[in-house]
């Protein structure tokens, strides 16, 4: 006589241990999609998932659910590093020191239009 497994008897049994949290727990991905017609990925929003793959499928029903995009890409929040707002001078600021950059210093003819 052979025993037959009866299956998980609660959704908890058959989901892997990271998502059996609450889904408070479950980490912050931020969404990237690129339309049809589009040439980058656009962020378009943000959710919450136990995994990687989860988030893609995820994020496949809540923000393409009108075909409208080819691509989609998650990142989890925690590993964006972005730049401060205080930081926007000196990091935006064109450098006085490569002149290589504002090239002011070559001499345009006369007969080249549009420049």
């Amino acid at each position: 006589m052979t025993e037959t497994n009866p299956g998980p008897t609660s959704a908890t049994e058959n989901t892997p241990a990271s998502a059996s949290g609450s889904r408070g727990e479950w980490p912050l991905y931020e969404v990237f999609v690129r339309g049809k017609r589009g040439l980058n990925h656009v962020h378009v929003g943000s959710l919450h998932a136990a995994d990687d793959q989860m988030a893609v499928h995820h994020a496949r029903d809540v923000y393409t659910r009108r075909n409208e995009g080819v691509s989609i890409w998650v990142v989890r929040s925690a590993d964006v590093t972005a730049s401060s707002p205080d930081e926007k001078d000196p990091m935006f600021a064109p450098s006085g020191d490569k002149v290589y950059r504002h090239p002011t210093f070559y001499d345009i003819p006369d007969d080249v239009p549009h420049m």
